[in-house]
């Protein structure tokens, strides 16, 4: 059974930097697609960052890119979310994914993942 846990969200002024983590247990996640996405109230869940774990391929959202950095670390099975310059409108709960790549047509949709972790919540203030 895939495990999925979040780590690291918390409140930070506008400008600053948050790290996120995301311990993924369960499975050999080699071949695996490991994602980020998040959901503000009252808005749909939307695609931040993706990376093919194998490979390390790297995919973002044109509202985060150049300001995060999706990475990850094969002995810890964890994948990680670097956010600088974070701004109030990236306030959301963030979710980790994770799906074996065959399974995914399409990286930046949520439907594509099966396997989701609780969330972390990151609060940005202006």
């Amino acid at each position: 059974q895939v495990q999925l846990v979040e780590s690291g969200g918390g409140l930070v002024q506008a400008g600053g930097s948050l790290r996120l983590s995301c311990a993924a247990s369960g499975r050999t996640f080699s071949t695996y697609a490991m994602a980020w996405f998040r959901q503000a109230p009252g808005k749909e869940r939307e695609f931040v960052a993706a990376i093919k774990w194998n490979v390390g391929w790297t995919y973002y959202a044109d509202s985060v890119k150049g300001r995060c950095t999706i990475s990850r670390d094969n002995a810890k099975n964890t994948v990680y979310l670097q956010m600088n310059s974070l701004k109030p409108e990236d306030t959301a709960v963030y979710y980790c994914a994770a799906d074996q790549e065959g399974h995914i047509l399409r990286i930046g949709v949520s439907g594509e993942y099966e396997y989701w972790g609780q969330g972390t919540q990151v609060t940005v203030s202006s």
